[in-house]
This record gives C-alpha cells, structure tokens and sequence, in this order.
C-alpha cells in the first residue's frame, strides 16, 4: 500500500485528528509565504526588525506601513479557502473531532468553517487597542494607513492580533493538550523551522501517537514520522480524498 493510501486509511479510521498547518497550506490559496514577499524594502534591518514588538513598541507608526506592506492587508479579502481548508472542513462534517494548530495569521480555516482552530501565530483580520482594549475588524483597519483606537477619550495606536517577534505564545499548551487527545496528528506544509511550533510533532511522538508529514521540502523532523509525503500538497490531499 502506498503511503497516501495508507494515511488516507489512518485518517479513516481516526475519530480525533489533529493537523499542524503552515505556509504550505496558504500559498495554495494565493497568499505569499512572509519571508518571500517583495515590498520595496531599502532599509538594511530584516523583516523580523521592523515586525517585532520592540519596533511596534518604538515606532508604531513606522510599524503599521510595514506591516501592511509585508502582509498585504489590503489583499486579505481576496483571498480564499482552497481545497486542503475545504478538506478539513470536510472531516468535520462527517463526524470527526478535528483540532487545527494553524501558523497562519490569514483566518482562512475558520473562514472554511472549522470550529476548532487554535491560531498559533495570532490572526491579521483583527487589531486590539493596547490601552483599553476594544477589538477592531479588518474593515477598521483598512480605512487608514495607520488604524487608531475610535473610543472617546483613546485615540491610541492599535496593535494587531498577530504574534509578533518578541510577543509570548499563549497557545502552545493547549496546543499539546489537543495532541494528546489525538488519534492521529497530520502535519501539513511546514518545513518545521520554526520554534515552538516545530516542538509540536515531538508532544504526539512522545505520546506513542501516530504522525504524518505532507510537504513539498524535506524537514529536520522527517525521522518523526510514520508517513512522509514529500509530494505538492493540493494533489496530494486530492488523492486522499479519493482514497477515503
């Protein structure tokens, strides 16, 4: 049996399924990878500089311009699930628990309709005034290069829902939590090159919990895994749409 064939068999049989999701899984909607987007960029300082909490801290500004120039803010609703988000929403609807520790900041797997999404890296559609709190949408962001607080009194600077460097990741517990409740765990276009994210595969192979890895790129990780697909990831979910 092949190995698509044989994961398509494990997910079948799996009641409680968890998937670790990232680049991989946007790019195939459209969205550019962050570290390859071409913004006119002329300063020296890498992105990780100015798309950190002491530069947002320092210049929010000067922060806000990048930020939307590096995300592409004002391309955010051009954007769709494709057929891997649909998939997932797909096991849903046949019964499945299904727990996605995404590292994508674009929303697209709720926007799929999946009810337990746990947003590793935060979510770019939204931004929290940091001084009284009041939640803004992307609608509000959109509307200046530069959002502020609208509450009377404020007129703060808005710092967006995303997990910038030098912020905390507040979900990586309960993110191995939902790995140990698993039955199987699938992890879908990440090269792993990330830390703490790249920790999670390690919690299911510590847990004796079965591992799959669908990427188009060799990981450091690849050992870990009980299935390794290193084919292009929309076909490769394709087929194992056919094969369950």
């Amino acid at each position: 049996m092949s190995q698509v064939a044989d994961l398509a068999n494990a997910i079948k049989k799996s009641n409680r399924i968890t998937f670790l999701t990232g680049a991989g899984v946007s790019t195939a909607s459209g969205i550019p990878d962050f570290r390859s987007t071409n913004g006119l960029w002329t300063e020296d300082q890498s992105r990780e500089y100015y798309i950190s909490r002491h530069y947002f801290m320092k210049n929010p500004t000067d922060f806000w311009l990048k930020f939307k120039d590096i995300f592409r803010i004002k391309l955010l609703k051009n954007y769709q699930p494709n057929k891997v988000h649909r998939f997932l929403k797909e096991l849903e609807d046949q019964g499945k628990e299904v727990t996605i520790v995404t590292q994508n900041v674009d929303g697209l797997h709720e926007q799929a309709g999946n009810q337990h999404v746990l947003e590793y890296h935060g979510n770019l559609n939204t931004a929290t005034c940091p001084v009284c709190g009041t939640s803004y949408g992307l609608n509000d962001l959109l509307k200046s290069d530069v959002p502020v607080c609208k509450q009377e009194g404020c007129g703060d600077i808005l710092k967006p829902d995303v997990v910038l460097f030098g912020d905390p990741i507040t979900l990586h517990e309960e993110a191995e939590q939902a790995i140990k409740q698993s039955d199987l765990v699938v992890v879908l276009g990440t090269s792993l090159l990330v830390t703490p994210f790249s920790l999670l595969p390690y919690t299911a192979a510590g847990s004796g919990i079965s591992l799959a890895l669908i990427n188009r790129e060799p990981t450091p990780m690849d050992t870990a895994f009980n299935w390794i697909i290193h084919e292009d990831l929309l076909s490769t979910i394709e087929k194992i749409k056919q094969a369950i």
